[in-house]
């Protein structure tokens, strides 16, 4: 990839604002259930990963070295950078066992993996995640809301 060549630079526009949408769409999800990341962090987080992806690809078109060495060690550093992002939105609640904000945090972390996938070109496995965890978000609390209906909350843990 030469980011110079005219059809390179539309490929990069077309991954940058594709990634930047899919982050924007999950954080509209996280806003929607005032949650502390939302549509600007989720969609920057995902522009991000995009970024520094495509950033690799292109350096190493240009240096000739080993690509798959170097985009996994990118890739690596964006899933293991990003985990600490999304523990800054982790909180503990008044009761020892109580824990908010993992959602927002998984959020965070998938927005990464989506905006990596836009990056390196994988729009089918983009596509396909994305939908998956717009469904997750979307149904996923009402399913949790019905379990703990029909089961109730989890034990009280043993001391």
């Amino acid at each position: 990839m030469n980011p110079l060549n005219s059809d390179d630079l539309r490929e990069i526009m077309l991954r940058l604002i594709v990634a930047t949408v899919i982050g924007a769409i999950l954080g509209i999800d996280r806003d929607i259930h005032k949650k502390p990341a939302g549509l600007r962090v989720l969609a920057l987080v995902s522009l991000g990963a995009c970024l520094v992806t495509v950033c690799t690809i292109a350096a190493v078109a240009e240096e000739g070295t080993k690509p798959v060495e170097a985009t996994t060690r990118v890739v690596q550093g964006i899933i293991g950078g990003i985990g600490f992002l999304g523990g800054g939105v982790i909180l503990r609640g008044t009761r020892s066992e109580e824990v908010h904000g993992l959602t927002t945090a998984a959020s965070i972390w998938i927005s990464a993996g989506l905006g990596t996938s836009c990056g390196l070109g994988q729009w089918r496995v983009a596509t396909i995640g994305f939908v998956l965890a717009m469904m997750v978000l979307w149904i996923g609390n009402p399913i949790e809301k019905a379990i703990m209906r029909r089961f109730g909350p989890p034990d009280e843990p043993q001391t």
